[in-house]
């Protein structure tokens, strides 16, 4: 069932991408797929995932390869947008309404607590505006003569209206279900005996800490553990467990795309030579 969800996972995510790219070059379903894998692999040799842009355009007309950048960008923000937003959910249900006698931020003294949850929030707010308003920043650059070159790539991103960002939005949602779904389950296979619904808020926690850790793709499961041995250590006593969970989770999501991305990189390169 895991890995399943991998594939509906990066499913979604290509769908993501197709809907992007197909404002500068038209992408089959298929091909947004092969490009989405290919991003994978460069990424994991790369800081907090910036080289899946790079793997991203190589499917992409050398033409459209910069704006295929920025494009790529507006589905990232839209991912790390939802990811922040649920985590400041899961913060606050763990610092307000959760009853159980152990709480996550207990690791954090109340004040630095709090800071961490109006931080988290006040990013969170400025993020979606920003996110919302990204023809108007394209239109504000315009009337800069210093940045026209800049517009020149990045003028596309005035042709995506609200609807447009909130269908992006809505699929970044939906892909992120899928993660914490399989990062539950695969608690749940370990044997980790946290209910359900709390075992939820504390992914969403613990996406929001891996979203803004600074980590490279090949070196970040050390990152991963600790991160989620930190969170879940108030509630459960199977370390193990917790670091099988996130070994399995960093092998099925990461290191069997980024193999596969591999291998489309190189046969990439193998018909380029004939």
């Amino acid at each position: 069932m895991v890995i399943l969800l991998m594939f509906v996972n990066w499913g979604i995510e290509s769908k993501k991408w197709q809907l992007l790219i197909n404002h500068v070059q038209q992408f089959t379903f298929s091909k947004a797929f092969k490009s989405v894998l290919a991003g994978c692999s460069v990424t994991m040799l790369t800081p907090n995932r910036i080289g899946e842009y790079g793997g991203r355009i190589l499917f992409v007309e050398d033409e459209h390869r910069i704006k295929a950048i920025s494009l790529s960008l507006v589905g990232s923000i839209s991912q790390l947008l939802v990811t922040m937003l649920m985590g400041c959910i899961g913060l606050l249900y763990l610092r307000f309404i959760s009853h159980n006698n152990s709480n996550a931020l207990a690791v954090l003294p109340e004040f630095w607590g709090d800071v961490l949850i109006y931080m988290s929030v006040g990013i969170t707010v400025l993020l979606l505006l920003f996110y919302l308003r990204l023809g108007w920043l394209v239109r504000v650059m315009e009337k800069l003569p210093a940045l026209q070159k800049v517009v020149n790539h990045i003028r596309v991103l005035d042709e995506f209206n609200n609807q447009d960002l909130l269908l992006i939005l809505i699929l970044s949602f939906i892909r992120y279900l899928v993660f914490v779904l399989q990062y539950v389950l695969m608690l749940q296979v370990m044997q980790i005996d946290i209910p359900v619904g709390l075992c939820f808020w504390l992914m969403t926690v613990f996406y929001l800490v891996m979203a803004v850790a600074p980590s490279i793709g090949f070196i970040e499961l050390p990152v991963r553990v600790s991160a989620s041995w930190v969170i879940f250590k108030l509630y459960t006593t199977n370390q193990l467990g917790v670091s099988t969970a996130s070994l399995g989770i960093w092998m099925i999501n990461l290191v069997v795309p980024a193999v596969i991305g591999s291998l489309l990189i190189l046969s990439i390169k193998i018909v380029k030579e004939r």
